[in-house]
């Protein structure tokens, strides 16, 4: 691309935008970037107006999440970066590829308590992967490229640009650096794969377990091939979620996390070697799973791990998870153990019970499991359902099944309330033609419940339930584990079918457990945005943290 002199700094880093492919800015203006608005105005490129700057990095977020390439984000200068902060930590510490631009005052006003003035690139540097300026009219594409580099490499995450006035209205004669994409590792050392072999196929009980990066585009293929190749007992962390294929349902053992009292956590805590396949310890804490172990344990990622007490991998196999698996594969012999799958024998006779207790659960209040069940009967492969996060995250993580990787999104790092309806809408964008079904509780919903707006404006194609019950339910029940009393956790109602009808989108209510079929294909056979209201019963909540220790509890 030819640099012109004419050229705005807005102008170039539009176009190097556009060469790196990005078709969708999720956005909100303001006087300080309003360069850049300008400049999209002539651009392909779809800017989608949206109703609070931490929604617009949840739903870039979501976007990273679904595709693996990194979503974009545009706000202004002051409180409007600011406000991306959750957004971005959000997606930083879940792996989830995001390039924030946010608009700051001129370089000569840097320093000065004027109007929104904020060092951004120091508040951003905890939360992100990279954080930096566009100092001068020479540094747009380098800070550009390197920004979506760094978002979609190794371990995916936020990258946050500071864009100047002045340089965004000054003239920049540049030329385009953009595309760029992550940097292509090989596959693991020889050494270690071999070692890690010897390990497995000597073990008595070996069992595989999966993480966040397993379930990434690029790698979900070469994991199905690797569990098909290797039948070794397999579980997975909730960000994991729909990598196991169903042929390999015999050995799978179920979802990890949280906290350490499940079904597959026998088979886990039975075991005596485990291979780590793109996990990370955000997901859940070694302290809860292998404190005091002595076993072998395998890490093979991307990156090398973070040293824990309880977490001192025996290989540690990193580069390119693919490569590693198809390079690991041939040189297994690994067998499962008897007591392995004796305890698979009973834990799949366990869930399916509890499973299958979920049909016959009547009335009203709905039972959480009720609600699984229908949802499962309704859901299809080609479907997305989004949960955001409550004690109907810990149900759907653990009863909920998916097989597709990335069919079933849960914020599993932070735990950051709201984030269901942004992603709902990134779903909707990046999956046009298929449904899309989102929940959260009645406290989660209105952390990002403004953006219904923005989900009927672009006409989004998704069902959204709130799971209503009065309260931020997850801290209650943790909270009377601990203490034998709850505090601060109870708010007022709010009418979902009439909020969702002034915003120009549909409301439905479910009033029973009889409801929930008929009222959730009515649902999914309208256009466009629909909320459910959906009274829950979570008496049986305390079983969710039944048999631990108080210490444990988070």
């Amino acid at each position: 691309m030819n640099p012109s002199s004419s050229q705005t700094g807005a102008r170039l880093l539009v176009k190097n935008l556009e060469a790196q492919g990005v078709e969708h800015i999720f956005a909100i203006p303001g006087a300080k970037v309003d360069r850049v608005f300008d400049a999209l105005l002539d651009s392909p490129i779809k800017t989608h107006v949206c109703r609070h700057e931490q929604n617009a990095a949840f739903i870039a977020q979501g976007f990273g999440r679904i595709t693996g390439q990194a979503g974009v984000c545009l706000v202004t200068s002051g409180p409007g970066c600011s406000n991306l902060t959750t957004g971005l930590a959000t997606a930083t510490s879940e792996g989830d590829p995001v390039v924030a631009i946010g608009g700051s005052v001129s370089l000569a006003d840097r320093l000065k308590q004027t109007h929104q003035t904020m060092d951004t690139v120091s508040l951003f540097r905890p939360v992100t992967k990279f954080s930096a300026e566009i100092d001068s009219a020479q540094a747009v594409s380098e800070v550009l490229a390197n920004a979506f580099r760094t978002a979609e490499s190794g371990r995916p995450g936020a990258a946050f640009v500071s864009v100047p006035k002045d340089i965004m209205e000054g003239a920049a004669p540049g030329k385009v650096l953009t595309p760029v994409g992550p940097p292509s590792p090989g596959g693991g050392d020889p050494t270690a794969l071999a070692k890690a072999a010897r390990i497995l196929n000597g073990a008595r009980s070996p069992v595989i377990l999966l993480g966040l990066m397993a379930s990434h585009p690029q790698n979900a293929a070469a994991v199905g091939e690797f569990l098909r190749a290797v039948r070794l007992p397999v579980m997975i962390t909730y960000q994991a979620a729909g990598t196991v294929p169903r042929e390999n349902l015999p050995l799978f053992c179920g979802r990890v996390g949280l906290f350490h009292n499940q079904p597959a956590d026998r088979i886990l805590d039975a075991a005596d070697a485990v291979l780590l396949i793109g996990y990370d310890a955000v997901e859940y804490d070694p302290c809860l799973w292998n404190a005091g172990k002595s076993r072998p344990l395998i890490h093979l990622d991307v990156l090398p791990c973070d040293i824990d007490n309880a977490y001192q991998p025996t290989v540690e196999i990193t580069g390119n998870i693919a490569l590693s698996l198809r390079a690991l594969s041939p040189l297994l012999q690994a067998k499962p153990g008897a007591e392995a799958l004796t305890l698979l024998t009973e834990i799949t006779r366990e869930l399916s019970a509890i499973r299958a207790r979920g049909v016959s659960l009547s009335g009203a209040p709905v039972h959480p499991l009720r609600l699984v069940h229908e949802l499962q009967e309704l859901v299809t492969d080609d479907m997305t359902v989004i949960s955001d996060v409550g004690s109907h995250y810990i149900w759907m993580s653990r009863y909920f099944q998916s097989f597709g990787p990335r069919r079933f999104l849960a914020s599993d790092g932070q735990q950051t309330l709201g984030v269901a309806l942004p992603w709902a809408i990134a779903a909707s964008l990046c999956r046009p033609r298929e449904k899309v079904i989102s929940m959260s509780g009645d406290g989660g919903f209105l952390f990002s419940a403004m953006e219904l707006e923005t989900a009927v404006r672009l006409k989004c194609n998704f069902v959204h339930l709130v799971w209503r019950d009065g309260s931020y339910n997850m801290v209650r029940i943790q909270q009377l584990a601990k203490y034998g009393r709850d505090a601060a956790v109870e708010f007022g109602t709010v009418d979902t079918v009439q909020f969702a009808q002034a915003f120009g989108a549909m409301g439905l209510a479910i009033r029973s457990a009889e409801d929930i079929g008929p009222v959730l294909k009515k649902a999914l056979d309208t256009a466009g945005p629909v909320l459910i209201d959906v009274p829950v019963d979570y008496r049986e909540n305390a079983a969710l943290v039944a048999q631990m220790h108080p210490d444990v509890i988070h």
